[in-house]
């Protein structure tokens, strides 16, 4: 199924003389660009597509990117909304919305990942209701969730893993669909994007209310609703499946789908920055599995031997 991200065409970067004023920009302008970077990477958007969504000129946002833009709060307002996030969000500044999210941040600061890993779980279990290691939690379910980008695998070696398993499968993408009416394409380009992760939240939502047992191929962007990855990872165990960017390229391509390929001259690097933009998500998963070092028996046959040991250490921890 089609991911919505689309492969965008290089932009020109700040003139030498802006190049050369790096130095002097002012931190908070550097970190606001990063931010923006990486939304955008997150959400599989084009610099082109964020400009005209927020109605200002391309030059405007790559600017702004780079840390050179002095924009308005209007014009940061009209950014935030054309990624689909809050204003804070977009400024770093959501942890001070309450006294609440002030003591939050505090005990969480400066802590590792593995130690906010275990805060993340601990929570969710906690608002959840369920304990880390009960059916609800992630570590402690049989629900196998593909996630990834596409050309990974997840379609085909999902349907494989779950007759492997006796489980039934799930294509999050066609029940998406199916819930919509018309297709992934036709949901953006008619509703928008939070439209779009209202339908994908229903589906998630329904295989894990009706399916104990099953194995959920997810949309690669699925990672870039914070709300929908919460859910995924307290009630599924995760498997990232890796590729590297040139197999993801070049299966799309032997799908039928040239379009990434003709989209840009630079089309190799801006699904490499697809990838830097989810990776940090897609390595929450509870296990990791690279299927560009095998062909596709040796890649199912790696995946169900990695899935069929986590599941026998749920079983036995039950």
């Amino acid at each position: 199924m089609k991911d919505p991200a689309v492969l965008e065409p290089a932009v020109a970067a700040p003139t030498a003389e802006a190049s050369a004023d790096a130095a002097e920009r002012h931190p908070f302008l550097v970190a606001l660009g990063d931010r923006v970077r990486t939304l955008r990477s997150r959400r599989g958007m084009t610099r082109k597509a964020v400009a005209i969504a927020a109605e200002v000129s391309e030059r405007h946002l790559a600017n702004l990117e780079y840390g050179t833009g002095n924009a308005s709060i209007l014009v940061l307002l009209q950014v935030a909304q054309a990624l689909h996030c809050s204003l804070s969000e977009l400024l770093g500044d959501v942890t001070t919305l309450s006294p609440e999210w002030l003591l939050i941040r505090e005990l969480l600061e400066n802590r590792s990942d593995a130690d906010l890993r275990r805060a993340r779980v601990a929570i969710g279990a906690l608002l959840d209701g369920a304990g880390p290691g009960g059916a609800a939690s992630g570590k402690g379910s049989a629900r196998i969730a593909l996630v990834g980008l596409r050309g990974a695998g997840k379609s085909t070696l999902g349907q494989r893993l779950a007759d492997d398993l006796g489980f039934p499968f799930i294509e999050l993408s066609r029940q998406i669909e199916q819930f919509a009416g018309c297709s992934i394409n036709e949901i953006h380009a008619l509703y928008g994007t939070p439209a779009y992760r209202r339908y994908e939240r229903r589906a998630l939502e329904e295989a894990i209310q009706i399916y104990p047992e099953v194995v959920i191929a997810t949309p690669g962007g699925l990672v870039s609703d914070a709300a929908n990855f919460n859910l995924m990872l307290t009630h599924c165990t995760t498997v990232w499946l890796q590729a590297d960017p040139a197999d993801h390229m070049a299966r799309v391509a032997a799908q039928g789908d040239m379009r990434p390929m003709a989209a840009s001259r630079e089309a190799m690097e801006d699904l490499k920055r697809i990838l830097a933009g989810r990776s940090a998500f897609y390595a929450k998963a509870d296990l990791a599995f690279n299927t560009s070092d095998h062909d596709v028996d040796g890649a199912f046959e790696g995946l169900r031997d990695l899935v069929r040991k986590k599941l026998s250490e749920i079983i036995g921890n039950a």
